[in-house]
């Protein structure tokens, strides 16, 4: 099978948002998404807002733009006008990598024959994906760089895993995890941790026998953390959890958009990758997602740790240069804001214990913080 790689700008970037519709008094999950989808106005709905997975979730995604900022206006724009379809019908949006209290087996699938085919292949773990992530596109000019790349962003996972951690309660409960999202989406068969490909052709043999098999209808269904997107001509960063804000969000999408281009330029240099074994690269995924930013990750393929904040300031040193090039210096400083406010599953947890613990109003409490959070594009502290 021949894979055919679009042409794209070098470091073009798009950003896609996943949010979850909640009732505007109680929180809870509402399967709307087709009357909202349909009561946005035309200009915007045809490029900027999109149905998801669940009827309780809409989609907003950028255009291809220069730079991060660009991309969180046009964000900024599909919210307002979900905010004006959703204002008359009590319903909010919320932004997490899960619902904290809500139930799989009440949530509906969006009528779409590839979304009934996840369920209907993967059963229970296919209908517990009430899960939220953020996506991020970069262009990449050159087929030849796309699966050096890939691979190399695999050393780089933890840090946008711990980063975006925002999932720690499922179904009610507090799961012991910073991103319970990243465990529950790498059950679907083809998510998860991309295989490290070192040739072009390797992906087309790779495709070619899950279409063969019946895995696949094509090549968007393999849902990678990490994975080339052929039909845009970008490498699709997947692994981040949902986030609550704009803050949080330009500063992953800069975090990615200078990494890749980072990565491009070494190869330009004609320096070599970092690159790790996939055992290392398994285990920092855990670590990331059980601990979030108290994760101890392992750095090289040497097997050296270090805990991630300490290793953190470091890496955001060495992306600065590439984020004034860029023009997103402002938005890459807004990984440091999110250590200092604690990132997203740290913040619903002490909501939660301000207001008692993990019972149902306590967690109703999280919904209701994290709603304020999208509303004011940042973090917020919680109120004692």
């Amino acid at each position: 099978m021949v894979l055919e790689y679009a042409r794209s700008a070098r470091s073009s970037v798009g950003l896609e948002w996943e949010l979850a519709l909640v009732d505007a008094d109680s929180g809870t999950l509402r399967q709307v998404g087709p009357a909202v989808i349909e009561s946005v106005a035309d200009d915007v709905r045809h490029r900027f807002v999109k149905p998801e997975f669940l009827r309780n979730t809409v989609e907003v995604i950028s255009d291809v733009r220069r730079t991060v900022g660009e991309a969180i206006t046009d964000l900024e724009r599909g919210i307002a006008a979900v905010h004006d379809a959703t204002g008359p019908m009590r319903v909010d949006l919320m932004g997490a990598g899960t619902h904290p209290f809500a139930h799989w087996s009440q949530q509906k699938v969006t009528d779409k024959q590839r979304y009934a085919t996840v369920v209907d292949r993967a059963q229970v773990w296919g209908r517990q994906q009430i899960v939220y992530g953020v996506h991020a596109h970069v262009g990449i000019e050159d087929r030849a760089k796309v699966l050096p790349i890939v691979s190399s962003l695999l050393v780089y996972l933890p840090y946008l895993q711990a980063l975006s951690a925002s999932s720690p309660y499922f179904g009610g409960d507090d799961t012991g995890y910073a991103s319970m999202r990243a465990m529950i989406f790498q059950q679907l068969p083809t998510a998860g941790l991309p295989y490290q490909f070192t040739d072009w052709s390797q992906l087309e043999r790779y495709t070619d026998d899950l279409l063969r098999t019946g895995v696949i209808d094509d090549f968007t269904e393999v849902r990678w953390d990490v994975r080339p997107a052929p039909h845009f001509g970008t490498i699709e960063v997947r692994v981040c959890d949902g986030t609550s804000n704009t803050l949080e969000l330009a500063a992953l999408g800069a975090l990615v958009h200078c990494l890749v281009e980072h990565l491009s330029t070494l190869l330009d240099d004609g320096s070599p990758l970092p690159t790790m074994p996939p055992w290392f690269v398994h285990e920092n995924k855990w670590r990331a997602a059980r601990y979030g930013t108290d994760a101890i990750i392992i750095l090289d393929d040497a097997g050296n740790e270090e805990l991630i904040t300490d290793a953190l300031p470091r890496l955001l040193t060495t992306l600065e240069p590439v984020a004034d090039r860029l023009g997103c210096a402002a938005e890459l400083d807004g990984v440091r804001e999110i250590t200092r406010c604690g990132a997203s599953y740290q913040r619903q947890r002490a909501v939660a214990a301000a207001h008692g613990g993990a019972g149902p109003e306590a967690l109703e409490a999280v919904v209701a913080s994290l709603v304020a959070e999208l509303h004011a594009g940042r973090p917020l502290r919680a109120a004692g």
